[in-house]
């Protein structure tokens, strides 16, 4: 399992991803899930994934091979539109899901990749995707600032209370971490390291990217006083009269 989440707001886009993957109760790693593709001046795109691990990286390192050969075909340092580096994806999702999925199918495994995808091209404005495994996609609205992947469930909530698209990227970057930190205490399949982007609209290039390692004290600090909140504030609340 995994925990992904992108927020859409009128400043720019907050991405994290947790880093824990496991094949078992006894099989934990981490790997990375947030993968960046920037040139400065003139695009960001970053992707955060879910599902196969196999599927997700086989994904993410054909679309890096694209991009980096010169042979005139589209690819995400290309094209000129974040629909456009949609398309790819799904393409890409595509393709490897047509050469791997037989093989997997026979060992009862299926090939199961799905993005967070947002950023800005230069000349387009800041936009936030989710794919699906199967490579259809949908785009955040103002009636849907946030998209998420792997367990929701947990996060969603807070989300749901705070995120407004004028909401400031620094309130919601505290806000996604809460939803971390509930995730984290919920359903032990998510877990630190948790990778963090900050994106300025329009500023067309990466500025604020950090990583939150286990035991990290701020992220500590954070949960602290958001437990102590919470139990503030249902102390302050009414009896149920019976």
């Amino acid at each position: 399992m995994t925990y992904c989440v992108g927020v859409l707001l009128n400043e720019g886009i907050v991405f994290a991803s947790d880093s824990r993957t496991h094949a078992g109760v006894d099989n934990f790693a981490q790997f990375c899930k947030m993968s960046v593709f920037e040139r400065a001046g003139d695009r960001v795109i970053v992707l955060l994934s879910s599902g196969n691990l196999a599927g997700t990286q086989a994904v993410i390192t054909t679309l890096r091979q694209r991009a980096a050969a010169d042979d005139g075909q589209p690819n995400l340092f290309s094209v000129g539109t974040m629909f456009d580096c949609l398309t790819l994806v799904a393409d890409a999702v595509r393709d490897l899901e047509r050469r791997d999925g037989p093989h997997l199918q026979k060992s009862a495994i299926s090939f199961d990749a799905s993005f967070i995808v947002g950023g800005q091209i230069k000349g387009d404005s800041p936009r936030l995707f989710r794919t699906y495994a199967e490579g259809n996609f949908i785009e955040a609205s103002p009636e849907t600032l946030f998209l998420q992947t792997g367990e929701a469930k947990y996060g969603k909530p807070i989300l749901d209370r705070v995120i407004t698209p004028t909401t400031s990227l620094s309130d919601a970057t505290k806000c996604v971490l809460v939803s971390f930190d509930s995730t984290m205490r919920s359903n032990l399949s998510v877990g630190m390291p948790i990778d963090l982007l900050r994106y300025e609209a329009n500023a067309l290039k990466v500025t604020h990217r950090r990583r939150f390692e286990s035991g990290n004290e701020e992220f500590s600090k954070l949960s602290r006083h958001w437990s102590d909140g919470v139990r503030s504030v249902f102390r302050t609340l009414p009896d149920v009269e019976w």
